[in-house]
């Protein structure tokens, strides 16, 4: 049996150990070391080649800035710029005084009973819009109670309505404001001998007609509506008020106008109210109605309790005759004044219809403020109904 005898002493092999221990350390020493080389090397590059683009990059803003202040319209450029990017903001915030003519001709009454406003003041730029103003009132007829005037005046408030939307197309495309006629030369709004309100789709302005899903403009000849001509143009007549008779099938046809009883319009040009929800109802005797009752949008908010009137007093009109002057302050609803809420219309309380939307008529509202009574005057110094 053989046996091994072991002539390393123990403490040589403790140091054989050792030394590999050591070479094991340096050997792992130099990979880190080498390691850390590159990578000391590679991050080196990358901030040489940053540098680099850096100042790249300088030298050419350096041109740049050199070249656009150079320029002598620059203060100019910059501030059209400026103008140029508060555009959305400036046209919501935008407003329509001129809507002011046809609210106040909706304000006023008509008729035997009248109310011609001798001074106005319009303020705009409060949250809520406000006319003031001073005024007489006249009964007209018998029995001559101008007070009477001013009290129905005040509580029709409650009544007012405005509408508002945009024009469509047969497939419900809105058209743009610019290509509607809405007023004729005399500033009224075109009407039929039913009182009912069209406007005109001038389909020769740029941009007027539709594209198809290959952008090619959509031809006149495929739209519903009543093509005809106004001031030498061709045109589509486009009803404001829904045309029930022509309309309304119990069934809908095919390539033909269609109102459902819910109000519906679909197949055929037409305005879409941003207030108004049409329907339509049918009478004891089979007839329909067009209801139009359902309209949320008051142009004085707070109705009656939205019109102020601080100062009476009476006086003598223009022909003598006495008259109950007042000074008034309403309160409307600043939607009416908005630039966005296109093809505005104010709607009086006996009907969907502006009472005076003319030229012509605006003139009528106004007139010279009523004298002072006399001091032997007794019937104008007194302050009962006259």
């Amino acid at each position: 049996m053989a046996r091994e005898i072991n002539l390393v002493p123990d403490i040589k092999e403790e140091m054989i150990k050792t030394l590999k221990l050591r070479n094991f350390i340096f050997f792992l020493c130099i990979v880190v070391a080498s390691a850390s080389v590159a990578l000391t090397a590679i991050v080196g590059l990358i901030m040489f080649g940053q540098q680099a683009a850096i100042d790249g990059k300088k030298t050419t803003i350096d041109t740049l800035s050199t070249k656009l202040n150079s320029y002598s319209d620059l203060s100019d450029f910059l501030t059209i710029k400026d103008q140029l990017g508060n555009i959305s903001t400036l046209t919501s915030d935008k407003k329509v005084l001129s809507r002011t003519f046809n609210i106040l001709s909706t304000l006023l009454p008509t008729g035997p009973d009248t109310i011609t406003v001798s001074e106005l003041s319009v303020n705009l730029s409060a949250d809520q819009p406000t006319f003031s103003f001073d005024a007489q009132a006249n009964a007209g007829t018998e029995p001559l109670y101008d007070y009477r005037v001013l009290d129905a005046f005040k509580k029709s408030m409650q009544y007012m309505r405005y509408d508002y939307g945009s024009y469509v197309d047969e497939k419900g495309n809105a058209i743009p404001a610019y290509c509607i006629i809405e007023k004729g030369s005399d500033g009224a709004m075109f009407r039929d001998e039913k009182n009912d309100i069209y406007a005109y789709w001038d389909v020769n302005g740029e941009g007027c007609l539709p594209k198809d899903e290959d952008g090619k403009t959509v031809s006149i000849s495929n739209y519903a509506g009543d093509i005809t001509s106004y001031d030498g143009r061709t045109v589509v007549q486009i009803w404001r008020t829904p045309q029930v008779a022509k309309w309304y099938h119990e069934q809908p046809v095919e390539n033909q106008p269609n109102m459902t009883k819910d109000g519906v319009i679909t197949g055929v040009p037409h305005f879409e109210s941003k207030c108004i929800h049409y329907s339509i109802n049918t009478q004891p005797n089979g007839a329909l109605e067009l209801d139009d009752s359902d309209n949320e949008c008051k142009l004085v908010p707070s109705g009656s309790e939205g019109i102020k009137t601080p100062d009476t007093s009476n006086g003598r009109g223009a022909s003598d005759e006495l008259v109950l002057r007042f000074s008034a302050v309403i309160y409307l609803n600043p939607e009416v004044y908005k630039f966005n809420n296109t093809h505005m219309m104010a709607i009086p309380p006996s009907g969907r219809r502006n009472v005076t939307d003319s030229y012509v008529q605006i003139q009528a509202m106004f007139g010279e403020r009523a004298a002072d009574c006399d001091d032997n005057d007794t019937a104008c110094k007194t302050n009962g109904d006259n």
